[in-house]
């Protein structure tokens, strides 16, 4: 059986995506249109490129944050350690800090706790930074950086206020360094597929967009609930922490301003009026409800074996050594029962918004899904997308034939383990390009357009608190 063709034959666009990529004919229960087998192979996107960057020497680093986002960045230097280096480390938890250090030969002078310390002595030591410090935490080690001079890799959300973020916009035009904010889905092989179907045009214009972010039950209680994530007043509101990634892939694919936003949003079950009588503070206290519980602690961690990166196991998955965690005061958060938490954010949301152009887009984040994987249905005036985060189908009106796009990212040894359906990876390749070339341009992001999607994501909130829609 032959590939699929997602571009028809003819069209403006050359140069193959999915050299690597199984492109599949639809199954036939998807779609009652009309099929063929006989497809021209893939043409039209754009190739996926290598991991490894072009980049005139390795990129000094420093991470601020050791945990798992800021672990996650500094192992590109250890799959392509010609590209970046990481050279000095940071964090209020001095275990992180030595564990990650050690990994990449940090010497102890280069070893931080607060990242007050990085920037005290008034001297640049390294290229630029990585910021992967809580939420809250990223203003104030972002604008020093940027002050003596360092490039930067900020992760989301840029900051916890509309003020912060405009100010660090200031300050990146102000000094000229680089900065990229982790919007990693707009690195992801799909989504960049996505994107350029859209602007091919072979679905004509774009008229409306749906988009769901199904958080997942488990991931919900352990991020929002019990977790870092979980009161707004700490890091930031939700649809900012989980997701300024979607507010921004909806201002990218449509690549047109948003004019107003309106939303609702509550959180209805996980709190204390809900919870079962009898159930216990903590999980591993002997819940008497824990066999009809989808959210108790010892389940999701010990046996399911789900979001251990929070507990420093380094690899290990021993349920004992689980158990022993969820009851160490350093962790024991993560034990709570999710209806004794002190968690406030919304566990279902929906925003509607208007861009230039007269395109209308809805989302919808919801906790209470089987499982992650964001959802999309795009419709144009000439075809119509839809994807699961995975695979999309591209409807042509005219020829009535489905076309399936399916790039299994695992499969492509390089993007094995990227997170982020391969979009880590490559946005710290793309990341030390613009470093080492001194070229924002590099980036799929101008700092622009990734301070207007949290503007979305701040005129949101405000909406949902309102009930009246916002101006962006």
């Amino acid at each position: 059986m032959k590939g699929v063709s997602l571009i028809a034959a003819g069209s403006a666009l050359s140069g193959p995506l999915a050299n690597a990529a199984g492109i599949i004919p639809s199954p036939a229960e998807a779609s009652p249109l009309p099929r063929d087998d006989d497809f021209e192979p893939v043409t039209g996107l754009s190739p996926v490129r290598a991991l490894d960057p072009e980049v005139s020497r390795p990129v000094n680093v420093i991470i601020i944050g050791c945990g798992n986002r800021g672990r996650t960045y500094a192992g590109y230097a250890r799959k392509f350690p010609k590209g970046m280096k990481v050279v000095g480390v940071s964090d209020i938890l001095e275990h992180r800090a030595n564990y990650l250090g050690d990994q990449h030969n940090v010497p102890q002078e280069m070893r931080f706790g607060h990242f007050r310390e990085v920037f005290e002595g008034g001297k640049k030591l390294a290229d630029a930074v990585v910021i992967a410090t809580p939420d809250d935490r990223h203003y104030e080690p972002c604008m020093k950086a940027l002050a003596l001079g360092y490039d930067v890799l900020l992760e989301k959300p840029v900051a916890p206020t509309a003020k912060e973020c405009k100010a660090i916009r200031e300050m990146t035009k102000k000094t000229g360094r680089v900065v990229a904010v982790c919007h990693v889905l707009r690195y992801a092989p799909y989504f960049m597929a996505l994107r350029e179907v859209v602007r091919s045009g072979v679905i004509g214009d774009v008229v409306n967009i749906q988009h769901m972010e199904p958080i997942q039950y488990a991931h919900m209680a352990h991020s929002y609930v019990r977790g870092n994530w979980r009161r707004e007043d700490e890091t930031t509101p939700i649809i900012l922490a989980k997701s300024c990634h979607d507010l921004d892939i909806l201002r990218w694919i449509i690549d047109k301003p948003c004019k107003h936003i309106s939303a609702e949003g509550w959180l209805s079950f996980f709190k204390a009026e809900n919870a079962p009588e009898g159930a216990p503070k903590y999980c591993t206290d002997g819940c008497p409800h824990q066999k009809e519980c989808p959210y108790d602690a010892v389940e999701i961690y010990t046996r399911l074996k789900q979001h251990l990166g929070v507990f420093d196991l380094h690899g290990s998955k021993d349920p004992e050594l689980i158990m022993s965690r969820l009851k160490d005061p350093r962790y024991n958060s993560y034990a709570r029962c999710v209806f004794h938490c002190d968690n406030d954010q919304p566990d279902h949301y929906v925003a509607i918004m208007a861009f230039d152009g007269d395109v209308t887009a809805s989302f919808s984040m919801d906790a209470f899904s089987p499982k992650g994987g964001r959802r999309t249905r795009i419709m144009g005036t000439m075809g119509y997308i839809e994807g699961d985060g995975k695979e999309f189908t591209v409807t042509d009106f005219l020829t009535r034939k489905p076309r399936v796009w399916n790039m299994n990212v695992a499969e492509i040894p390089e993007y094995a383990q990227s997170g982020h359906g391969g979009g880590d990876l490559r946005l710290v390749r793309d990341w030390l390009e613009a470093v080492d070339r001194h070229d924002p341009a590099h980036l799929s992001s101008s700092i622009d357009v990734s301070i207007e999607s949290h503007l979305m994501g701040f005129a949101a909130e405000r909406s949902r608190r309102t009930g009246k829609k916002e101006k962006i």
